[in-house]
């Protein structure tokens, strides 16, 4: 499932590198939080490697 907005890009991207323990999971914040206690690494991958051409800043926009 690919991202929708560049936001949810770069946060799968923060959870992911927590996950992957690259940083430190109390560094985490909002969105990225929320999807590292709820997202398997596979999914996060996903969503992390999506490409942000022609997608909006955020969902919405």
């Amino acid at each position: 499932m690919p991202a929708k907005s560049k936001a949810q890009q770069k946060a799968a991207g923060a959870a992911l590198s927590a996950k992957r323990g690259d940083t430190k999971k109390s560094e985490l914040q909002g969105a990225s939080k929320g999807m590292y206690e709820s997202m398997s690494e596979k999914q996060l991958e996903e969503f992390a490697h999506t490409k942000r051409k022609g997608k909006p800043e955020h969902v919405g926009d």
